[in-house]
């Protein structure tokens, strides 16, 4: 007790931290009648964790779920890494499984990652503390946060799991890092391309310090091993239901089997890339102005991502530019084309729901820049996410009622 202690005294921002997250959610949920740490009606994940406990995969039906048809039989049509976890939560609370709760725990957990990370490269307490909370909280991964339905649960999960392993990597352990990403490839299946980077940056800074070859195949082994471990339990748990490893079920469920919807096509980049970067928050409908709860720009949504677009450009205007932040820059445009040409780009939602998954890449492009410092905020992006984060207030609100 007395190490906590000295350790909170030391440095108390990790505490304040968790209390201003703490107040925002209290006030966004007595803004809406969400509970706090409940469970959620679109409770998929707990659905499967509880056929689990029966001995087998299929669900029993409910209508108003995204589930999977397939002979005959009903399954989550989800990644199933979020069972996992609600799996030991079952005996505890049975089908009241605290899903509220979890999502602000997983994002809680990122926030102060990334406030310890940048810290540690010598970030300013303050500062540091305020762009991780920021980074989040004036975006739109705050209103997945409200509620633990099954499409957000996984997206935040996954979005924890991807900022751990950023966090790991820059503490130089790279085996933690690998089985955190791998992981949330388990929640949502197009983080695979974070593999990639994470493999790609940390090859490239030991090699740049020095390091040979078979140095970075020692340091990366362990953790490639852990992620084709949990790789192949993800494609035998697929194959058991589907036939097919590769198979989530998705393309099982009635809007894509039966109705002659395509999920994934480049024939849906156009419409989502107009909404993606010119969409407006707000429209005018019968002389009245509404927020589109449909989506709108992701530059205003998510300000870290329109930094990262901006720190990009400004580093190659200076020449300043360095590998990693290139290959960064290249795998994120990837990742964002992919999530472009899915059917709904996330359909009902505050802002750009699908592109919180790219958020962890903003985070990442300031502790690999050339210098050992993170880039410094400018006060214009200070302001702008200071504006966004009222603005997602209101919208997390908005969106509910």
């Amino acid at each position: 007790m007395r190490s906590v202690i000295r350790r909170i005294a030391n440095d108390p921002v990790p505490v304040l931290l968790v209390l201003l997250m703490g107040i925002t959610w209290t006030g966004l949920h007595l803004g809406t009648g969400i509970p706090f740490a409940g469970t959620s009606a679109y409770k998929s994940y707990t659905l499967q964790a509880m056929a689990w406990r029966e001995g087998h995969t299929w669900v029993n039906n409910l209508s108003y779920l995204e589930l999977a048809v397939y002979e005959g039989r009903y399954y989550v049509s989800f990644p199933p890494l979020p069972s996992v976890v609600l799996f030991p939560l079952t005996f505890l609370f049975g089908w009241d499984t605290p899903d509220n709760l979890l999502v602000k725990l997983y994002t809680c957990t990122a926030v102060l990652m990334m406030y310890r990370a940048l810290n540690n490269l010598g970030e300013n307490r303050i500062r540091a503390a305020a762009w991780a909370f920021l980074s989040a909280f004036a975006s739109s991964l705050l209103p997945l946060t409200l509620e633990g339905a099954v499409w957000y649960h996984a997206q935040v999960l996954a979005y924890g799991l991807i900022t751990a392993s950023i966090y790991f990597l820059t503490a130089d352990r790279p085996a933690v890092s690998l089985l955190c990403y791998a992981l949330s490839v388990a929640c949502r299946p197009f983080d695979a391309l974070y593999g990639i980077l994470l493999i790609a940056v940390y090859s490239l800074i030991c090699i740049r310090e020095g390091k040979n070859v078979k140095y970075v195949i020692r340091r990366l082994r362990t953790g490639v091993i852990a992620g084709l471990c949990v790789a192949v339990l993800i494609g035998a748990y697929n194959a058991i239901r589907f036939g097919n490893p590769l198979e989530f079920g998705h393309n099982y469920l009635p809007e894509f089997s039966t109705q002659g919807g395509i999920q994934f096509s480049l024939a849906h980049v156009p419409k989502n890339a107009k909404v993606c970067f010119c969409g407006m928050p707000f429209s005018i409908s019968d002389g009245k102005l509404s927020l589109n709860k449909f989506g709108f720009s992701v530059l205003i949504a998510c300000p870290a991502i329109l930094f990262l677009f901006i720190r990009f450009m400004i580093d190659l205007f200076r020449k300043n530019m360095n590998t990693e932040r290139a290959v960064l820059f290249a795998v994120f445009l990837v990742h964002l084309l992919l999530i472009l040409m899915h059917r709904t780009f996330g359909a009902y939602q505050f802002g750009a729901r699908y592109c919180a998954d790219l958020l962890p890449y903003a985070f990442f492009y300031r502790l690999i820049g050339k210098s050992n410092k993170p880039d410094p905020v400018t006060v214009g992006e200070w302001v702008w996410l200071i504006v966004i984060f009222g603005f997602t207030l209101y919208g997390s609100v908005a969106i509910t009622l």
